[in-house]
This record gives C-alpha cells, structure tokens and sequence, in this order.
C-alpha cells in the first residue's frame, strides 16, 4: 500500500505538470521486454500461468489479442470512465499494434488510439506494460495521449482473488487450462480505492477516493454472443460483483460457461461453471435481462438495464474489427439470498457497466 503522504504528493505533483502543460513520463518496467524485439524468456512461463493478470501473449505472432480494463469511477459518480490498454495481432500477422481505448460512462463516447507495435513493452516479474508514454499496472496508471488524455491515478486497499495453485489459478479456475478456447477472462482487483486525476480534453477529473476495478481478456475473438456485467457501486460501500455469461466454440461445438463473482468486506464468493453452480436466464429485451444462479449456498437474483452505450473495438482473429456496445451507467440490481429464504444482500446502482452482445435467444437456449 503506498503511504497516504506519498500518495498526496503524487497527486499534488500530477496536477501540476496537468496545470502546466508538461507531459506525464511513464516509469520503467521491472526486466522491462519490448514485444516486438523479444527472445526467449526464462521462468516466464510458470510466473504467467500463476498470474493470469500478466501479459499472456509473450510468444504469439499472429491472430492474438489482450486488453486490459481499467474502470474508474469519482466519489460523487459524477465521472465514469474506462480505459482499455492492449495489442492485436492479425491472422496473418502483417497488421500488429497497440491500442488504448477510452469510453466515457457519461456521454457514452469512446476513442481508440493505435500505436506501432514496437511501442508496447511488458515486465518480466509481474504485471505492468507500457505503450509509448503510457504506463498500466495493478497499482497506477500513467496516461500520455498529448492533448486528448493526460493525468496519473493510484491504486490502494486493492481486493484480489486469493493466491491458488497453479491448476486453479484465476477466476476461470481450472478451465484457464482448457487448450484451443477462443477467448480467457482475467481479474485483476475486485475492489480498489482512487488517488490521482485525469485530464480529458481539457477537462480535469478528479477520481480521489472513487471506485475502481480492474479484470482482463486475451486469445484471438471474442465470443459469438455474451453478457456481461460488473460494478463495484453500491450503496454497500465495500460490495463488489461481476458476472460473464458466454457461448463457447470448442473443437467444432460450443457449450455455454459462466463465472463471477461476489465479494464484501473482503469476503470473496465465486459462482460458475466449474463450482457447479447453475444459471438460468429468466427474461431479456433489447436493453434489460433478468437472471438467477444458485449454488451450494446461495441464490442470486439479478437484473440489469442497459442505459447510454458506447461502440468499442473488439478481437475478430486477433484483428480489432468487430464493434460492440457497451454502457458503464447502466442499472443493476442485486439479491442475495441462503436457501433458507433469508436475504444476506440487496442493493442497486446506476454505476454498472453492461454489455449484451450477438443472439442472445442462442444463447439463452444453450444456458437452458
């Protein structure tokens, strides 16, 4: 955890070179590898395959994608953005770049900025990249875009997913492992508290004390058809959930898995398909869905509207050519409930991010 004193000077400094126009130098990686130049890499594997936050996608030359998405959210809920830092890599590997995207949950506009592939460097010891002038790591983010998107944010009292074995490392568990999947899904914290600000064309945003979050995905597409959602909003301060429902091509069929999670006051539940966990989709529209999952434990009674939704780039075979909605203020509604009827959780925000994405109707046949 960074001392709060350092954390106050950061910031105080941040603002100034914001105020005065210099720009923001991102800091140097631990064995910092450029990607593009790279050769092979000692112990890398077995540190990656423990920490799915790392990047993934050391020894990929073609048809590969890997972003990661920074949430963050002002005290006030005032300011809503995501930042999505990442690379593509084409089937035929002749386009490879780094991007950063940038949707603002406000005014559901989104930016995505391309960068020459030998811009994007990664650490050898743990997760933290760089694209060009820009820094990304589970504890800051150093932004640079010239006039577009400038500041510097820290990251404190993250939440993590507990340490596993190596066979069950990340909220996929054990299907992290399954060879030939299109696309795997990371968490990197569940929960974190704001230090710093960002300018937005010409607009300082002050995220001290806001809400952020931060998970990850990479392989070479998305899913055919997906929902997902996620917020760490509530009025329950500490309360954080994020659930991904999705259909799945695997070796010339497809199954339908889903995984998430609960946490509050550092207590982490984890639903899914591999806790044998089962998920029903009980109704959906254009913009609103309502599901219900019940394990061992718990049932969980769900439902979400989807509100102002930006287009942002995502991975067909690597190539970032496919363009699906998102909204990160849609409305979410959340029940907890033992087996015994008595409610352990209810809450709603307006801060959620939400994307319903492809056939829905396949997909809702698949989960039944």
């Amino acid at each position: 955890m960074i001392p709060r004193k350092m954390r106050n000077l950061t910031i105080v400094f941040s603002l100034y070179l914001l105020l005065t126009g210099i720009p923001v130098v991102a800091q140097d990686l631990k064995n910092e590898v450029q990607f593009s130049r790279h050769k092979r890499l000692s112990g890398y594997f077995s540190k990656k395959m423990k920490h799915p936050e790392m990047f993934q996608g050391n020894a990929r030359h073609k048809q590969y994608f890997e972003g990661w998405y920074f949430k963050m959210v002002s005290e006030d809920g005032a300011s809503i953005l995501s930042i999505i830092p990442g690379i593509s890599l084409s089937s035929s590997g002749l386009d490879q770049h780094a991007f950063i995207q940038v949707i603002d949950g406000k005014t559901a506009k989104t930016s995505y900025y391309t960068f020459p592939i030998e811009d994007f460097y990664f650490s050898g010891e743990e997760f933290a990249i760089r694209i060009g002038k820009n820094y990304f790591s589970s504890e800051k983010i150093i932004l640079d875009l010239e006039d577009h998107l400038q500041g510097e944010v820290h990251f404190a009292n993250r939440l993590e997913l507990p340490e596993k074995k190596i066979l069950n490392a990340g909220i996929m568990g054990w299907y992290r492992f399954v060879p030939f999947m299109q696309c795997y899904h990371g968490v990197v914290s569940l929960n974190h508290e704001l230090e710093g600000s960002i300018r937005l064309n010409n607009k300082d945003i002050l995220f001290n004390k806001g809400k952020g979050y931060i998970e990850k995905d990479w392989g070479s597409s998305m899913p055919s058809a997906w929902i997902w959602m996620q917020s760490n909003n509530f009025n329950q301060k500490s309360a954080s959930f994020m659930l991904s429902v999705a259909t799945i091509p695997w070796l010339g069929g497809t199954f339908t898995g889903f995984l998430g999670f609960f946490s509050q006051d550092s207590t982490i539940f984890r639903f899914a398909t591999y806790t044998h966990a089962r998920l029903k989709i009980l109704n959906h529209g254009t913009d609103s869905l309502s599901i219900n999952i019940r394990d061992k434990k718990y049932t969980y009674i769900i439902e979400a509207i989807r509100t102002n939704s930006g287009l942002l780039q995502a991975p067909v075979l690597g190539s970032m050519d496919r363009r699906i909605p998102e909204s990160i203020d849609a409305r979410l509604k959340l029940k907890i409930m033992d087996h015994e009827g008595n409610i352990l959780f209810s809450d709603s925000t307006s801060i959620a991010g939400l994307e319903m994405v492809g056939d829905l109707g396949k997909l809702i046949g698949d989960v039944k």
